[in-house]
């Protein structure tokens, strides 16, 4: 049986970190909404995994980094709760960030204008179809055909039965197709 890329075991820790860094990002900065918060929680959650669980066995790093991060997650959404209190009673408002120079750099694959503003524009309705999930429904579908765990991984990832997290993905795999219907066809 092959494997597909995603699901390769890596050899080193710092092969395995690297792999899964992007993608651990996108779904960080799904979960907050905000690309520096998602930035700090990734490096934490690979920090913090590394000191936790680096002597385990390779096959079991992406579970438990997944559940390292998703615990990161769920203690930031904490936090900003309690942020959010203090917030609305001293009127503090968040100052605009300048646009990023790397986002705004032209296209070195060349497509036309056109095609990067459709394709933009499908990605972002995704991109906000998985975000607007529910947080159990986002983490079963990201790690399961994102990140390409199994369902026992994912399970011990998001902390849940196995039933659980089928149950997740065929929700959020209900309401994205409902979401999307019309831009992928």
């Amino acid at each position: 049986m092959e494997q597909s890329d995603a699901r390769k075991r890596p050899a080193t820790l710092d092969e395995f970190l690297a792999g899964v860094e992007r993608r651990a990002v996108v779904i960080a900065e799904m979960a907050t909404r905000n690309r520096e918060d998602a930035l700090d929680l990734v490096q934490d959650a690979m920090l913090s995994f590394v000191q936790g669980y680096a002597a385990h066995d390779p096959s079991e790093w992406a579970p438990l980094f997944h559940r390292v991060l998703q615990n990161r997650i769920r203690d930031w959404h904490r936090r900003q709760q309690v942020r959010n209190r203090w917030r609305v009673w001293f009127h503090v408002d968040e100052d605009e960030d300048e646009p990023d120079p790397i986002q705004t750099a032209a296209d070195p694959a060349g497509r036309t204008p056109e095609d990067s503003v459709a394709l933009a524009a499908a990605t972002d309705t995704m991109l906000e179809a998985v975000a607007a999930l529910p947080r159990r429904q986002q983490q079963a579908f990201l790690l399961r055909t994102w990140e390409g765990l199994d369902v026992a991984e994912t399970a011990k990832a998001m902390g849940c039965s196995e039933g659980s997290v089928k149950t997740h993905l065929s929700r959020a795999l209900h309401a994205l197709r409902a979401k999307l219907e019309g831009h992928w066809s």
